[in-house]
């Protein structure tokens, strides 16, 4: 039979008041009691019943964390420092995917509710109204991460994508590139990414070189879409092109593929910018040169800043832009 907390009282010869204050960390208790009672739940292995605790203090110390696609290495990185700050603070971790699903957004959050969770770090391809009007009426703290709303009502750890864009795309121009194809989402899609068009565009125009639209494709951020997006845009008559910026790496593979189905080499005919830095960029061949994302310190920020929120403390900053770089690798020429 597992140990009560009555039987780690008798163990240690305290109270059980004293048992649930140590376990509770409340600071009236002596050190030399603490350690008792530390050594006496130690002993009998005890464990505290997460459900009764969680009714009597409204805390499960239990913590929600919402991704898109738990397929895509972008964001196991991310839940790894979210839960190695989780673990410095003894909380517990909850991780939904979602398929990049709305709905199961949603259902999610609810769930997450009903299970008493002290609150969330999510992270979302939709970030539609109906989800930031569902989180309010939730009253659930929420960081946001890799991503803002629109309004700016949630925190949120991100970096500047629209500078980290307009950075690779000026980086691709620097090379001489001047046909520049773009693949990724569309600046109208409520996602980061959606950013990093708007980047491309503007580096452009900056450096005097028109858009050409048949040299955009926008879609997902899978290897697929990569491939169909250089497959379409070199579809276009006489096109041309001498270089592809895409929103992220697995674009950049997938597009990689297509060009040397094509007969067309990377960096030599081509350069190709990945996006986000995920470990296959760095063994894919060729390697990528890409535009690194702290994802590590995405997850460690946001997972303190939430600790935080759910502990009442003030929150010095709200939104949190962390910097990115470029990383040289051989996709692109030197």
């Amino acid at each position: 039979m597992a140990a009560s907390i009555k039987d780690v009282a008798k163990e240690a010869g305290v109270s059980i008041a004293t048992v649930s204050r140590v376990l509770n960390d409340v600071d009236v208790v002596n050190e030399e009691t603490k350690k008792k009672v530390q050594e006496a739940i130690k002993k009998l292995g005890y464990r505290p019943n997460i459900v009764a605790r969680s009714l009597k203090t409204q805390k499960s110390r239990t913590i929600g964390i919402i991704i898109p696609d738990i397929s895509n290495q972008f964001y196991p990185e991310i839940v790894r420092g979210a839960e190695d700050v989780a673990n410095i603070y003894n909380y517990n971790i909850i991780l939904c995917n979602t398929d990049l699903d709305i709905d199961k957004e949603m259902e999610y959050l609810r769930v997450l509710k009903e299970k008493m969770v002290d609150g969330a770090l999510y992270m979302s391809n939709s970030l539609e109204p109906a989800v930031i009007d569902l989180i309010k009426n939730l009253e659930l703290p929420v960081v946001l991460v890799e991503t803002t709303d629109k309004a700016n009502t949630f925190p949120s750890v991100t970096i500047n994508n629209d500078k980290a864009a307009f950075d690779a795309t000026k980086y691709l121009i620097d090379r001489g590139n001047k046909k520049i194809a773009y693949i990724g989402t569309h600046e109208d899609a409520v996602h980061a990414s959606a950013f990093r068009f708007s980047g491309y565009k503007n580096a452009l125009k900056e450096h005097g070189l028109e858009l050409d639209e048949r040299l955009c494709y926008f879609g997902g951020l899978k290897a697929d879409d990569g491939y169909e997006g250089i497959n379409t845009i070199l579809s276009s008559k006489d096109v041309e092109l001498d270089a592809v910026f895409c929103a992220s790496d697995e674009l950049a593979m997938g597009a990689i593929n297509a060009l040397r189905e094509k007969g067309i080499k990377v960096p030599d005919d081509v350069d190709v910018m990945g996006f986000n830095d995920i470990y296959s960029a760095s063994i894919f061949y060729p390697k990528l040169t890409t535009v690194v994302q702290p994802m590590y310190d995405m997850g460690s920020v946001g997972m303190r800043m939430l600790i935080k929120l759910i502990n009442g403390a003030e929150l010095v900053q709200h939104h949190f832009v962390l910097n990115h770089q470029i990383i040289e690798r051989d996709s692109c020429k030197k």
